[in-house]
C-alpha cells in the first residue's frame, strides 16, 4: 500500500458502501497523496491528473505555497464570524480586486457565489424588474436558483416546479438574445468559456455586442468564472480575453488552490445594494481560506504561471492538432490555455476508463466531449506523456467506432 494509506481501496469502498449516500458515481479506487500533477491510490499506483480537483486544483496537489499557508494560518485562527475583521479577507479581498475591480464577498462555492450575484441582481432592481437571461447548456451550480439558471432540462428533472424569473437563450447566438432582453431584464448571465457545457468559446465579438445591448437596456452583466478564474485561461480572469468587464463577476474552483472558496465580485456602485441582513455566508471568507487564496495568487505570480498556461497550452494544441488530423473520430478542437474540449463524434465516456487503466485521469461530459482542465504549473514532459494516453486511448476508440 502506499505509506499514507490505512486502509485498502477495497476497504473504503465497504465503508462508503454502507454510510455514504449514494449520489455520486465513483470510479472503483480511494486516492490517498497527490503531489503537482500526480496523485497516488491506496494501493500505490500512480496516476496524471489532467483534471485535478473537477478544475479546483489549479496548482495541482499539494501546492508547497498553500500547505504553509494553511498551517501557519491553522495555528492561528481556523474560523471566526463576519461580525470581526481579519487581515487574510482584507488582503485577499484586495489582491482580487486590484487584478479585477470593484468590491469581494465571500462563500464557499461557485453555486454560493452565483446565488449572491443572482441577489444582487435583483435587489438592485428593487423589485421592479427579476428577469435573468442565462444560456443553453450553461452551468450555474446545484441551488434551487443556480440549477433553475443552469438551462439543461436534465438537471431539472424532478425537480419542478423551477424558481421564476429564468429565460433561456441559445448560446452565441446574438440575435436570439436581442429578441429576449426587455426592459423587465435585470441580468444577462452567462460562463465567459461555458466549462461542463463542453468547453465552448463565443466569438470574438459576441461579449463587446452583448455588454452594449445589456447598457442599451439598463441590465447588468453577470460573468459566472467558477472555472475560467485565476489564470485558467492565461489571464487573470476569463474577461480579460474579450477585454469586456462584467458589472458581476463569480469564481471559485481553483480561487483558493483548491481549499473550497466562492467569491463574487461587484463594481463599487453596486455593492452597497447588498445590505446588512439581506445576505451572508458562515464559513464565507474564513481564515483558512483566505491564506491559500493569496498563497494561490503569490505561487501564480512567483513561478510564472500565467505565461506558462500559455505555454503548455500552446504544446496541447500542437499534439492535438496532429490527433485530429489522423482521427476522423475527432469533430473539434477547442482549446483556450489550460481549459481544453475534444469533442468527438462518438461517446466520450469509454476513453475515461480507459485512460484510467493506462494512469491518466481525464473527464468526458456532454457525452461527446473529452474535457481537460490540467494544472496551471503541469510540466511540459506530463503534458507529452498525458497525449500520449489521450492519443492511444482515442485511437482505439477509433478502431472499434
Amino acid at each position: 500500500m502506499h505509506p499514507a494509506a490505512t486502509q485498502t481501496s477495497q476497504q473504503t469502498i465497504e465503508k462508503f458502501q454502507r454510510y455514504v449516500i449514494p449520489n455520486y458515481t465513483r470510479y472503483p479506487i480511494s486516492l490517498v497523496h497527490g503531489e503537482g500533477s500526480y496523485v497516488w491510490d491506496a494501493e500505490g499506483k500512480r496516476y496524471l491528473d489532467l483534471f485535478p480537483g473537477w478544475g479546483c486544483d489549479i496548482l495541482g496537489h499539494a501546492p508547497p505555497r498553500v500547505v504553509k499557508a494553511l498551517q501557519e494560518q491553522a495555528a492561528h485562527l481556523i474560523h471566526i464570524p463576519n461580525t470581526w475583521y481579519t487581515e487574510a479577507q482584507g488582503n485577499f479581498a484586495e489582491a482580487l480586486c486590484t487584478r479585477s475591480f470593484g468590491k469581494a464577498f465571500f462563500a464557499n462555492s461557485g453555486a454560493e457565489a452565483n446565488e449572491a450575484a443572482i441577489k444582487l441582481a435583483r435587489l438592485h432592481f428593487k423589485g421592479d424588474r427579476y428577469q435573468i437571461i442565462t444560456f443553453q447548456n450553461g452551468f450555474h451550480g446545484r441551488t434551487f436558483a443556480t440549477v433553475t439558471a443552469t438551462a439543461q432540462p436534465k438537471y431539472h428533472a424532478g425537480l419542478g416546479p423551477m424558481m421564476p424569473g429564468f429565460i433561456y437563450c441559445p448560446h452565441n447566438d446574438l440575435d436570439a438574445l436581442k429578441k429576449l432582453v426587455s426592459n423587465q431584464t435585470c441580468a444577462i448571465m452567462i460562463e465567459p468559456i461555458q466549462g461542463e457545457g463542453g468547453i465552448n468559446i463565443p466569438g470574438d465579438q459576441y461579449f463587446s455586442e452583448m455588454r452594449a445591448l445589456a447598457d442599451k437596456y439598463g441590465a447588468l452583466l453577470i460573468f459566472d468564472e467558477v472555472q475560467t478564474c485565476m489564470g485558467r485561461t492565461g489571464t487573470w480572469f476569463g474577461y480579460q480575453q474579450w477585454n469586456v468587464q462584467p458589472d458581476i463577476l463569480t469564481m471559485a474552483k481553483g480561487v483558493a488552490g483548491g481549499v473550497a472558496c466562492g467569491v463574487m465580485i461587484a463594481k463599487s456602485e453596486l455593492a452597497g445594494d447588498l445590505r446588512p441582513g439581506m445576505h451572508a455566508s458562515t464559513f464565507g471568507g474564513n481564515p483558512i481560506a483566505m491564506a491559500a487564496g493569496l498563497a494561490t495568487i503569490d505561487t501564480i505570480e512567483q513561478d510564472k504561471l500565467l505565461e506558462k498556461c500559455k505555454e503548455n497550452s500552446d504544446r496541447f494544441k500542437r499534439h492535438l492538432t496532429n490527433l485530429a488530423s489522423e482521427l476522423s473520430i475527432i469533430k473539434e478542437l477547442r482549446i483556450r490555455g489550460m481549459m481544453i474540449g475534444i469533442d468527438l463524434k462518438i461517446s466520450g465516456g469509454p476513453a475515461v476508463g480507459m485512460a484510467l487503466e493506462r494512469g491518466v485521469l481525464i473527464n468526458s461530459t456532454h457525452d461527446t466531449v473529452i474535457r481537460l482542465l490540467p494544472a496551471l504549473n503541469i510540466t511540459s514532459e506530463q503534458v507529452d506523456e498525458g497525449c500520449a494516453v489521450v492519443a492511444e486511448v482515442l485511437r482505439q476508440l477509433a478502431m472499434t467506432a
